[in-house]
């Protein structure tokens, strides 16, 4: 099949096959960003959704994850801290609400939290339910099927967790827990009610196979939010000195991306600072959705420029659940 024929295929809910996808991984980057714009137009439309995070507990995870700066077990200068106080989480999500995130996230370091921990958060989410009507998003590691209920009782609908990379690569990128354990994870969120986000990260060394495999096993699971971030590589962690991804790459995994999943929110993540243009070539490779504002260690992207891009783009902002 031609670029053409297998987006025409995508649009109207062929499967593209990993063979297929590894073919358009070879094709010209200029028809593969139009071919695959046409098929996030023909599917999902102009809609944009953007959500915004807060960093709710930072460092000293005892996870290995390397390219994390948050991990125990690298020294890279990550702030710590144990969970924020309800009101500055509050405040956070008024401000990110009224900045046009459609959608807001607490994010804790850490394999998991203690049933304590839950509870205190679940406080925030209803209060934050309560007071400023934002979708809610959680992202606290591989949580028990209680735990999961518990969230989803307070009002999160969405529970965020990434693969990070294919089956194959994980265990170059992490040993202190599984794929299976974030697979068990995932599906046990998915078994609460959560619509979850799942993702990873490329230019970690990966193969571009590698991030065909990963995104296959994204739609095995029915994952319609997928986070794409680009490595920005952390001093004192294993990945600190590899080289920023170069940008014609990450549009090029784009498009593959949005070929293997047509109805995704394919979102622009971590690392786009270090595009030149801030994610703009991004857009037109099928992206359509983003993280807005500050990441958990590192700048972001304000709200007021992504939404100016946004609009000259031609997209609109998607503020529904």
């Amino acid at each position: 099949m031609t670029v053409q024929e297998l987006g025409e295929k995508a649009a109207q809910g062929g499967a593209v096959s990993k063979e297929e996808a590894l073919f358009l991984a070879r094709a010209g980057l200029k028809e593969l960003c139009r071919t695959a714009n046409e098929i996030r137009k023909t599917v999902c439309g102009d809609a944009f959704d953007l959500c915004s995070i807060i960093n709710g507990k930072s460092g000293k995870c005892p996870e290995d994850c390397k390219f994390c700066a948050q991990s125990g077990h690298y020294q890279t200068g990550a702030e710590f801290y144990g969970l924020l106080e309800e009101g500055e989480i509050l405040a956070a999500a008024q401000k990110n609400r009224d900045g046009g995130a459609g959608r807001f996230s607490i994010v804790t370091s850490g394999k998991r939290l203690t049933d304590e921990e839950v509870g205190k958060l679940c406080k925030v989410y209803r209060r934050i339910k309560k007071e400023c009507g934002i979708s809610l998003c959680a992202s606290h590691g591989l949580l028990t099927r209680r735990q999961f209920g518990m969230l989803r009782d307070a009002g999160v609908s969405r529970y965020h967790n990434n693969l990070e990379t294919s089956r194959g690569y994980f265990p170059r990128i992490c040993t202190t827990h599984s794929y299976d354990d974030k697979l068990a994870a995932i599906r046990a969120a998915q078994a609460a009610g959560f619509e979850v986000c799942s993702g990873g990260i490329i230019g970690m060394g990966e193969s571009m196979e590698d991030r065909i495999d990963m995104a296959l096993t994204l739609r095995k699971l029915g994952i319609r939010s997928v986070p794409l971030n680009i490595l920005n590589p952390v001093k004192g962690t294993p990945l600190g000195g590899r080289a920023v991804l170069r940008e014609g790459e990450a549009e090029r995994t784009a498009t593959v991306f949005r070929f293997l999943l047509p109805d995704a929110q394919i979102r622009l993540a971590g690392g786009r600072i270090n595009l030149t243009d801030r994610g703009r070539r991004m857009l037109g490779a099928g992206i359509n959705a983003a993280i807005t504002g500050d990441m958990l260690t590192t700048a972001g992207i304000t709200m007021e420029s992504d939404r100016k891009m946004l609009r000259e783009c031609g997209f609109r902002m998607d503020m529904r659940e």
